[in-house]
């Protein structure tokens, strides 16, 4: 009987936890990108963040995926720390429409849910509405799960060892302990929530004692937060000290309160929910968050403040040597921002590809060795990140993605290999500068000249052409266009100049070489900027550059 209890107990917590993630993960899809999106333009105050927040993690479910799409804007420097600590706030009290959910008893409905979800997952061949399955499956997993626990702790409830054990949990700060435990192991306060309010409907546990457990389920849900900012940015660190800050010093204070006035708050929240254990549970997690947020929120500064002195000092400046900054190891993956983070590292490839090959053009006048030195270092690290970036999309591919985010991972692979290309020619400059300085080769002013018209015209494509892959600014789509062509038409006219030079001596035959294959350079450099800049765009295939 025991082991059956056991089985059953285990069997029910898997659903349920099983159902809840199929139903946050679902729903994030859903509505991920484009909620992404609100979340980064309403948050320009932090009242309206916090009101976001609430909205988005109520839609979500998951409090954890708020934070994780916050910390990754303050990442990627598109949301200030004060910004991100009005969405956490928010997040918190969003956090609690799951238990009001599982205060409705729809157990008995939970075969529906999961038939309907089914049908749409399997057969429904527009890839939103399998979505949608998968949150109704979700929806009627978890309540199937609830509906098998609270079958064996019905058993439970009839076992005077249990019984006891249960009703002997009266101690406070033991109760705070168990909260916390049980939701830094299960990874989920509403699940851990969902627990308790089940216990406390069959009667096994008290409303009172329930009030401090769920304290605990507030300062565990800290732990995969502060866990996952471990090798972020500082500032990625100072957010997940925001919401472990907010946790601990609420709890605190809501501790106090329930400590010096448990009677009268526990009489309160029977009045508003009636004799529904269920809601009582469920109203109490939604007041305590909701006290907690208007007790802190005229705090903000000072929270954010506080999170400088447990993270010192400012982000390193200058060139990291092979490190990823918005992907991998240092940011904490989110399948809502993990387009828009990978967007981010290649910009930041892309403009270190550009300052390469700038640094590459200018060595090819001074002859400085020490330039040189540095083109092929940083060639090594664009290196690292096509590898590394071009892993982080494939990994991608292989997650289930909305469909419009899968055309854009598509696009991000060819915008990998287009700076990686522009990165060789850089490289291919500064084997250039070296055979001009081992054989002592002069370049005729004329042709450093031509080579300087060019580039400028190079460096504006480029430049316009990375904005608009990553900023989907498109002010410089036309003058794109008309650049590509000009260079087009300007290494034609450099060409048959060169020739014009040869004819009259006026350069040797190892120089025209070289200017000859650097202006070819440069026109392909042009033409891996135009596919950049329309590779995110419903466009005609343009020419692809060597």
């Amino acid at each position: 009987m025991a082991i059956s209890i056991i089985l059953g107990l285990m069997g029910g917590l898997g659903l349920f936890l099983y159902g809840m993630k199929l139903m946050s993960e679902g729903l994030e899809k859903v509505a991920g990108a484009k909620m992404r999106g609100v979340l980064e333009f309403f948050t320009r105050n932090r009242f309206m963040g916090m009101l976001v927040g609430m909205i988005f993690t109520a839609i979500v479910q998951s409090s954890s995926a708020t934070t994780v799409m916050v910390v990754s804007f303050v990442n990627s420097g598109l949301m200030t720390l004060m910004q991100a600590a009005g969405v956490i706030m928010g997040a918190n009290i969003g956090t609690t429409i799951t238990s009001q959910l599982i205060a409705f008893d729809l157990a008995e409905w939970a075969p529906l849910f999961i038939m309907i979800g089914v049908i749409m997952a399997m057969f429904c061949k527009k890839q939103q509405a399998k979505r949608i399955g998968e949150v109704i499956l979700g929806f009627g997993i978890l309540f199937m799960g609830l509906s098998s626990m609270s079958g064996s702790m019905s058993v439970l409830k009839e076992s005077p060892q249990i019984a006891e054990i249960l009703g002997s949990l009266t101690n406070h700060y033991l109760a705070i302990v168990v909260g916390f435990v049980i939701t830094a192991i299960l990874q989920s306060s509403s699940a851990t929530v969902g627990i308790v309010l089940l216990m406390a409907t069959q009667g096994l546990l008290d409303i009172r004692i329930c009030f401090f457990i769920i304290l605990g389920c507030n300062m565990g849900s800290c732990v995969s937060a502060l866990l996952a900012s471990l090798g972020g940015k500082k500032d990625a660190k100072r957010a997940a000290w925001i919401h472990f800050l907010f946790n601990i010093v609420g709890s605190a204070i809501i501790l106090l309160i329930l400590t010096a006035a448990l009677e009268p708050v526990t009489s309160f929240i029977m009045g508003i929910s009636g004799s529904n254990v269920a809601r009582q549970v469920a109203n109490a997690h939604t007041i305590i968050k909701v006290a907690e947020v208007i007790i802190l929120f005229p705090f903000i500064q000072w929270i954010v403040k506080l999170t400088y002195k447990i993270v010192p000092g400012s982000e390193s400046t200058g060139a990291e040597d092979f490190e990823l900054e918005y992907i991998g190891p240092k940011s904490v993956f989110s399948p809502a921002t993990a387009v828009f983070d990978a967007t981010r590292e290649l910009e930041r490839m892309g403009h270190m590809a550009i300052t390469n090959l700038e640094r590459a053009m200018n060595a090819l006048v001074t002859l400085d060795e020490q330039d040189i030195k540095e083109v092929y270092e940083v060639e090594k690290n664009i290196d690292y990140l096509n590898e590394a970036i071009t892993a982080y999309l494939v990994k991608l591919t292989q997650l289930s993605n909305p469909v419009d985010e899968a055309k854009s991972i598509g696009g991000l692979f060819h915008v990998a290999n287009d700076i990686e290309r522009i990165g060789d020619h850089a490289e291919n400059v500064a084997d250039a500068v070296m055979r001009r300085i081992e054989n002592n080769i002069d370049l005729s002013k004329a042709g450093l000249s031509e080579l300087s018209q060019m580039m400028d015209m190079v460096i504006k494509i480029t430049t316009y052409s990375l904005d608009m892959f990553s900023n989907n600014n498109q002010e410089h789509m036309e003058e794109i266009l008309q650049l590509e062509d000009q260079i087009d038409e300007l290494e034609r006219k450099l060409q048959q100049s060169h020739v014009d030079r040869l004819t009259r001596n006026e350069c040797s035959p190892e120089s025209g070489m070289i200017f000859s294959d650097l202006i070819s350079g440069l026109e392909r450099v042009a033409d891996h900027a135009t596919n950049i800049a329309f590779s995110l765009l419903e466009e005609p295939d343009l020419e692809s550059g060597q």
